[in-house]
Parts: C-alpha cells; sequence; structure tokens
C-alpha cells in the first residue's frame, strides 16, 4: 500500500502521532493477514489472545471493556478458545463469583508463535533504528500509553 504524500512532503514534526499509528496498525494488519495461518485462531481474535497472555488478572469483563465488544461477543469467543484448548477459566479466589482467564500451555505455545510474526515485523519496521534509538522510542512510547490513562 501506497503511504500518503504527508509522509513523503511534510516534516514529521508536523505529522500527528495518530497519522504514525494507523499507517503502522495497518502495516502490522496486512502483514500478519498475508503471513498468520491459524485454524483457531483469526486476526481479529488475535488481540485477545495476546492480551490474556500479558494480563496477570484477566476477566471477561475486562476484555468486553478494553476491546469495546459485547459480553456475548467475548464469552463466545473465550468459549472456542477453551474449546481449542488454549484457555482455561478459573475461580478468582478473592471473589468466587469472578473467572480468572488463564492461557495453558498449548495457548502459550500458540501465543510463542504469533509473538515470533511480531517480532519479525517489529524488526523488519525497526531496520535502521540503531539501539539507543529504538530504547528512546520504545522509552516514549511508553509515556504515550501511560498518558492515554488520563482520557
Amino acid at each position: 500500500m501506497e503511504l500518503p504524500n504527508q509522509f513523503i512532503n511534510e516534516n514529521p514534526e508536523d505529522i500527528r502521532i495518530y497519522h504514525f499509528v494507523e499507517e503502522l496498525v495497518g502495516s502490522f494488519r496486512n502483514y500478519i493477514d498475508e503471513e498468520f495461518v491459524d485454524e483457531d485462531i483469526s486476526l481479529v481474535e488475535l488481540p485477545f489472545l495476546l492480551r490474556i497472555r500479558f494480563s496477570t488478572e484477566g476477566t471477561q469483563k475486562e476484555l468486553v471493556n478494553l476491546f469495546k465488544v459485547s459480553d456475548g461477543y467475548t464469552a463466545k469467543l473465550l468459549r472456542r478458545f477453551e474449546l481449542a484448548g488454549l484457555i482455561k477459566r478459573i475461580e478468582d479466589p478473592s471473589n468466587r463469583r469472578r473467572k480468572l482467564v488463564k492461557l495453558t500451555d498449548k495457548g502459550i505455545k500458540r501465543t510463542d508463535k504469533i509473538l515470533k510474526y511480531i517480532d519479525y515485523w517489529e524488526d523488519t519496521v525497526m531496520d535502521g533504528i540503531d539501539e539507543d534509538e529504538r530504547k528512546v522510542l520504545k522509552k516514549s512510547l511508553l509515556k504515550l500509553v501511560l498518558n492515554t490513562q488520563k482520557l
């Protein structure tokens, strides 16, 4: 896909962060759509599984709130993941009515595979950026993400 002219003609400082993020997300989606094939996980479902992987105490309700989808959709998706052996739901010891969502060993192996695709994409888009620049970029991105909590 061709980059919009603003990335060629404008000073990078004049381009909104939103547009950078939009291009990066689009690039990643195109890459994953072409490279990633999995009978249990679609491109749309992939972020759910990754969020479960990196959440310490994730619940179905947290996934609903994060991804702005319905309880029904999330329940159906988690049931599919459960039937595929990728996740398990366990009782929250601090609140017996809540169910925590955890990856199984199979789910961890599957997300390890997904993370290899992500690492390859990241290495490719970071080509030409030295280690110090990468550290600065990631620290700056972390600040942006933390600032989103203020909204």
